[in-house]
């Protein structure tokens, strides 16, 4: 099953797992390890971030420590620049950030009890830490935004400049682009909604009688994560998971089984194994609607017979699109796609889901492809693969991949441009505050080969 997408907001995350020298800061008492300016950074507040980073299961190749330090000083000298600058925080912002933050941990740690064992701390504790983590974190992305945002406005002639300064070898390149239009056909969804339907009341039957849940559901569910478990997803929070699903979980008594609730991922009937406050263990079954030989065949040749007529000039493809296309996003643009994240009507090789790749890539501009069973872009946001759907795809445009130009990619240079003015003058405000602020770095971390040299010098 897949769980509600959510963005976990984790201060100053960067990579983890115990470096090769993690040994020699093991029994060493809490203290001060850096101080930057007014700033003072302790042996504590690694350790607690490098904990986080465990228990989200990050790893990396350097040592995290020095990784984690080095983020540190640079976050406080924006900090510090923040309150000079009066900058406040959202706290609504900070509050969801914690709750998701909370939710995460309780459920990738097992819950509340397993959470203060493994940080050492009661939750209101980690809370009243967490928080202010956060909302520290909050100023100092405001800051360096502010600082990103101080460049003069990028002008044409900046571009220019940047293209006639920059060795051809050096500029950027651009893959090849598509422009696609389509025309697309559903199957039939009542039909295979009623099918599965029967199918978990059948199952929830046989459970009722006496069957047991984990059997039926390593044998029958269609989520292979829990599948294998007997359906079991573990102790989580309710907010982890679809909506619908955990409503439903959290109304039920550990032991009974649930009518069928249908979520973006399916269909599916659950039985809760335990209850803690707002987190559950709960098993369930997934079954999603299947299609037949037929749908595809029905679906197949109504789009064939389209494109004979479109090819034949009968009808031309955007008013085949308007009239016949079951995809609402498209068909009022005359079937023209567009990137769902970006609005674009190009797409990148790897923007493309594969299916759809697969189908037009032998194809020149104008030709139409074969049917093709693919995905659509319902439930992108959500993180969410699509549904089922049978389309043509007409390629209108093909743009070779080449060297960037002023004349055909401008917008893509001056974003270039404008990005690399933003970190040079992230870049001089760290290397200026490094240079002016009073700093001290405790020799412990006298080892670590910081990214940004200035911070080497100051060790």
């Amino acid at each position: 099953m897949k769980m509600k997408n959510k963005s976990i907001v984790l201060a100053t995350l960067l990579a983890a797992c115990l470096p090769l020298n993690a040994q020699k800061y093991k029994g060493v008492v809490d203290k001060s390890i850096a101080v930057i300016g007014g700033e003072t950074i302790l042996l504590s507040d690694i350790e607690s971030e490098v904990q986080q980073q465990r228990a989200v299961g990050s790893s990396s190749d350097r040592d995290l420590r020095c990784e984690i330090l080095e983020a540190t000083m640079e976050g406080k000298l924006f900090l510090m620049q923040a309150r000079l600058d009066s900058i406040t925080v959202g706290g609504d912002i900070v509050e969801s950030s914690l709750s998701q933050r909370m939710d995460y941990m309780r459920t990738n740690l097992g819950g509340d009890e397993e959470m203060e064992k493994y940080f050492g701390k009661p939750l209101y504790k980690l809370r009243q830490e967490w928080r202010k983590a956060l909302e520290d974190q909050s100023l100092m992305e405001q800051e360096r935004y502010q600082v990103a945002s101080k460049i003069a406005e990028i002008t044409p002639y900046d571009v220019q400049q940047y293209l006639n300064n920059t060795d051809p070898e050096d500029l950027p390149i651009v893959p090849v682009k598509y422009q696609l239009s389509q025309i697309c056909v559903y199957p039939d969804r009542q039909a295979a909604a009623v099918a599965v339907r029967e199918k978990l009341l059948s199952l929830r039957e046989r459970i009722m009688n006496g069957e047991k849940f984990s059997t039926l559901a390593r044998i029958y569910s269609e989520d292979p994560g829990s599948a294998r478990r007997g359906g079991e997803l573990g102790m989580a929070s309710k907010s982890i998971f679809w909506p619908a699903f955990s409503d439903a979980a959290m109304a039920l008594r550990p032991g009974t089984i649930s009518q069928i609730v249908e979520t973006p991922d399916g269909f599916h009937i659950i039985e809760v194994i335990e209850k803690k406050g707002d987190m559950f263990n709960a098993r369930h079954i997934l079954l999603k609607p299947q299609y037949t030989a037929e749908d595809q065949e029905r679906a197949f040749a109504r789009l064939d017979s389209l494109k004979t007529q479109i090819e034949t000039e009968e009808m031309d493809f955007p008013l085949a699109a308007r009239f016949y296309s079951e995809d609402l996003a498209t068909r009022t643009n005359g079937g023209q796609m567009a990137d769902p994240s970006t609005g674009s009507s190009y797409f990148e090789i790897d923007q493309l889901k594969p299916a759809d790749y697969t189908a037009i890539k032998d194809l020149e501009p104008g030709q139409i492809s074969e049917p093709v069973a693919s995905l659509d872009n319902e439930g992108y946001m959500q993180g969410r693969q699509g549904n089922l759907v049978y389309k043509i795809i007409r390629v209108d445009k093909i743009l070779p991949a080449h060297t960037a130009t002023f004349e055909n990619d401008y917008n893509q240079i001056l974003e270039y441009v404008q990005m690399q003015k933003q970190q040079e003058a992230v870049d001089a405000f760290l290397e200026g505050k490094i240079k002016d602020t009073y700093i001290v770095i405790d020799p412990m971390f006298a080892e670590c080969e910081f990214s940004r040299e200035a911070w080497n010098a100051r060790k």
